[in-house]
């Protein structure tokens, strides 16, 4: 695996939409990447049923990153006792070599306008691991905050930050 400057990234670095041929590839950066694993099927569902925040980054073709969402109602995150049409982020992962490169931000910034201009969202959120400093100063970089801690959210009993933000539509 190769390791690329940003100069060089650009050149190659393509990101769109997740096709159904990519899952094999999205699974397998899962699985490298985070230890909370999901079936065929789970992405096969998100990727045909919110495909438009479902995107992927391509290096020379190859999948280095993915970032899946659905489109939930829910009592809002950040508005106490208001139900809210919400993006759920549900998973984000960049390769190894291909990180601190500014993929996860792009494909964030990405998903991010689409849940609000084509889902008609009012706020993202997402639960990351506590320890996972890198992933929470990206988020918060995005705009998200914590709003909440889950308690032994994870498999292994660690718990979740639970982080959000309000969206809204270019179009409005």
């Amino acid at each position: 695996m190769q390791t690329f400057g940003r100069e060089r990234l650009e050149e190659k670095l393509v990101l769109r939409e997740v096709r159904i041929e990519d899952l094999i590839e999205v699974m397998n950066v899962n699985r490298v990447c985070l230890p909370e694993n999901y079936t065929y099927s789970f992405f096969e569902s998100l990727a045909r049923d919110f495909g438009k925040a479902f995107w992927v980054a391509l290096v020379d073709g190859r999948v280095v990153g993915y970032v899946m969402c659905r489109v939930e109602r829910i009592f809002s995150k950040l508005d106490m006792l208001r139900v809210r049409k919400a993006g759920h982020i549900v998973s984000v992962a960049v390769l190894p070599n291909y990180r601190r490169l500014g993929i996860a931000t792009q494909l964030m910034n990405n998903v991010l306008r689409e849940l609000a201009d084509t889902y008609n969202c009012d706020e993202a959120y997402l639960e990351v691991r506590v320890s996972n400093t890198q992933a929470i100063n990206l988020y918060r970089k995005l705009g998200f905050r914590t709003v909440s801690i889950q308690k032994g959210y994870y498999a292994d009993g660690e718990d979740a930050a639970i982080m959000a933000k309000h969206l809204q539509p270019r179009h409005t």
